[in-house]
């Protein structure tokens, strides 16, 4: 068997697998790579809140010993992942990134949890995110500000950019996020790799901190589209202790991943390419459209009308949810509880006002408002009205078109404290990403090129619900036209 792992960690999943089929590199050699190539990146790019060196190690010979024994192994034995923070782990700390939780342990594993050990992969670690996943930097985290892979000085983008961060910087092949409002899309633009949010309901939230339980979705970080359809097949599917995950059939991904799409339509909403959009963003993004287009598909311009009051829209259904899912942290059954009070209604008080950031009181406040008597009508059932609008908008164009394509974030990557005191300007760097949590539908942001300063550009494509098959399949088209996905960053 080789020894040679000059080059295992830039290898992607699939790749990975067929090392291991090829008894060119064994589970632990691969999972051992990774975790060195960790310990010399993390100081650096501060993806990881936690690493599962013993128990990786451990799995990973286990898995070595059921290939050597001839017995059957799942579709990802070997492989490395990272699991973002939000999601349980049974006897692993699960934070949040918030210092409420700091020192929780569950008691159970998450559905994907579950899925990924039955699939015999190598979690090697949680990554970091913005606290309670509330933000679109990571600069919200507790305990650490993750960095881009491609430039230390800017943000990953958020929040689930430490796993976005870990793909990128190649200290893991593969990742899970979650989905509010764009955290996985957005990273996944800014790091320059793929990112998938599937349809609400097609992934199974058990064990899935909750943020806006409406709108959160658990979702894939890959280095290009095969993977993603490879780590979607595993985790997707029925889970009876999730009353909104759907009981719909699981395509099979992978099988059908190479067959192209034809003929198809492409909508561009003339509302993604208003003002705020950065010129050198849409100039890759149209050169993307250019490419499908030259594999076949049509380009229709379509309009999304009530797209434009997606933000505010968002910040209060989602405000609301949060309002309610964290209020049971009172420091009574579990997380932080302030040593200093003088009787209940003050411990309830210095628990939380000790244990949340501000972001996450920032959010707790507006959704207490926008549900309290007197309001509750102007703000929230108003906005949830809207969200049928926006929905009804994307009802309408998929009618007439297969997917919705356009930029995935504005920008690209900003400084790491370039809006950390501008909120409003934050929430903006999602403007392209919410609206698919708001209608529940399927999104995937694929790397489609670099700005001038070297920092990647994302390509959003989105799908009619459960189009994942069909969504994937358009999107492996591009990518095997053009080589943004075979990069790496090259972490100084």
């Amino acid at each position: 068997m080789s020894t040679t792992t000059s080059n295992l960690t830039e290898k992607t999943a699939c790749e990975l697998i067929q090392i291991q089929a090829n008894n060119e590199a064994s589970a632990e050699t691969i999972t051992r790579a990774f975790l060195d190539l960790i310990k010399a990146r993390e100081p650096k790019v501060k993806s990881f809140l936690k690493i599962n060196e013993e128990t990786a190690l451990a799995t990973a010979k286990s898995i070595d010993l059921k290939r050597a024994k001839g017995e059957k192994l799942g579709l990802l034995a070997g492989v490395p992942i990272a699991v973002k923070d939000n999601i349980c782990i049974k006897g692993t700390a699960t934070t949040c990134g918030s210092k409420i939780l700091e020192n929780f342990i569950p008691p159970y594993d998450a559905h994907v949890t579950e899925k990924l050990q039955q699939a015999d992969a190598v979690i090697i670690g949680k990554t970091n995110l913005d606290e309670f996943a509330m933000g679109s930097s990571t600069e919200n985290s507790a305990y650490q500000t993750t960095r881009n892979p491609w430039n230390l000085d800017c943000i990953p983008g958020g929040s689930s950019g430490g796993s976005a961060a870990a793909v990128a910087a190649c200290e893991a092949p593969i990742s899970l996020g979650s989905d509010t409002g764009g955290s996985i899309r957005q990273p996944a633009s800014l790091c320059g790799i793929v990112g998938l949010k599937p349809t609400y309901g097609r992934v199974s939230r058990y064990g899935l901190v909750a943020y806006a339980s409406s709108l959160d979705q658990i979702g894939t970080f890959s280095h290009d589209v095969a993977d993603t359809a490879l780590l979607l097949k595993v985790i997707a599917g029925k889970d009876e202790r999730d009353s909104t995950c759907t009981s719909n059939d699981v395509p099979d991904y992978t099988k059908s991943l190479d067959v192209p799409v034809k003929p198809f339509t492409i909508g561009v909403a003339k509302e993604y390419f208003a003002g705020g959009l950065d010129p050198e963003v849409e100039k890759s993004v149209r050169e993307a459209l250019d490419v499908l287009k030259s594999k076949g598909a049509t380009i229709k311009e379509i309009s999304l009308p009530h797209s434009a009051y997606a933000i505010a829209t968002y910040y209060l259904v989602a405000t609301a949810e949060a309002s309610s899912n964290l209020a049971r942290y009172d420091g009574v059954h579990y997380g932080h509880r302030s040593k200093d009070h003088k009787n209940l209604i003050d411990m309830y008080c210095k628990s939380r006002g000790e244990g949340f950031g501000s972001e996450v009181k920032r959010r707790i406040l507006l959704g207490n408002y926008s549900l309290s008597s007197g309001y509750i009508d102007a703000y929230y059932l108003k906005a949830l009205k809207v969200r049928r609008l926006i929905r009804d908008d994307f009802d309408k164009a998929f009618a007439g078109c297969d997917v919705v394509a356009g930029p995935t974030s504005p920008t690209c990557a900003f400084k790491v404290g370039e809006k950390s005191s501008d909120p409003l300007a934050m929430y903006l760097s999602d403007i392209y990403t919410i609206s698919c949590n708001l209608a529940g539908i399927p999104g995937i942001s694929i790397p489609c090129g670099f700005n001038s300063k070297n920092l990647p550009i994302g390509l959003q494509l989105l799908g009619a619900p459960f189009s994942e098959e069909k969504l994937l399949r358009i999107a492996r088209m591009y990518e095997k036209e053009t080589n943004w996905h075979l990069k790496r960053a090259k972490v100084c």
